[in-house]
């Protein structure tokens, strides 16, 4: 049975103010083929299907918002040229797309990490990495503030931040693009946090029912042994 003790309550607001008080922020994206604009369908050259391409990706904006790190994970999309026999799937290039519209445009490219244009290169930090088994490989780099196809990050946060930025992976079939996703921000460090308050409020209420029901039941036992004697 759990047992909430000030100590216990103290241990767990530590731990979950802790976790939460970051300064960075954390973005995430889900990687399809439907959220190509228009939605793709892969095949092979010679007309036959094949698997859809999908994946996520993580990125890191640190705190003075200098620099974003990425790493990105892709499926069914061939990152050496050689994974499989087919070329439909070969991937040409991937960069990262930006609007100041609506996030379902299909925006100019503004930081380029793998094939034409390439802009992570102050310093280059990119790392790429294909499966030894299956189809496909995972990219790290960095945007770092002097970088950017003709922008700096500078002047594409406000709609990195708004939701109007997509990573997009290019392939032999698609070079407009197979398979995207689009950047979202996740709930920010102080909404975790009133998150995390809000369960030791709850954790320390909790606590005070079940001791003063103990006390009660404690009270109760002591009237019946001064009744049955």
């Amino acid at each position: 049975m759990l047992r909430f003790t000030p100590t216990a309550m103290a241990a767990v607001t530590a731990l979950l103010v802790g976790g939460y008080c970051q300064a960075a922020t954390i973005l995430t994206a889900n990687i399809s083929d439907a959220a190509e604009n228009p939605v793709t369908v892969p095949t092979t050259s010679t007309g036959a299907p094949r698997a859809a391409s999908f994946g996520t990706a993580n990125f890191v904006l640190n705190d003075a918002q200098t620099s974003m790190t990425m790493t990105a994970t892709v499926f069914n999309v061939d990152f050496t040229g050689n994974q499989t026999a087919d070329t439909n799937d070969n991937l040409v290039a991937a960069h990262i797309h930006a609007s100041t519209t609506a996030r379902t445009v299909n925006a100019p490219v503004v930081w380029g990490f793998f094939g034409t244009p390439f802009n992570d290169n102050n310093p280059n930090d990119v790392v790429v990495t294909p499966f030894t088994t299956g189809v496909g490989g995972t990219i790290t780099g960095k945007w770092d503030a002097p970088e950017g196809n003709n922008t700096t990050l500078s002047a594409q946060l406000a709609n990195i931040l708004a939701g109007n930025s997509y990573i997009n992976f290019h392939t032999t079939q698609f070079p407009g693009g197979e398979t995207r996703g689009f950047l979202d921000v996740v709930p920010e460090p102080s909404t975790n946090l009133l998150m995390s308050i809000g369960l030791a409020g709850l954790l320390a209420g909790a606590y005070r029912r079940r001791k003063a029901a103990a006390k009660a039941s404690d009270h109760s036992a002591l009237r019946k042994v001064r009744f049955t004697r």
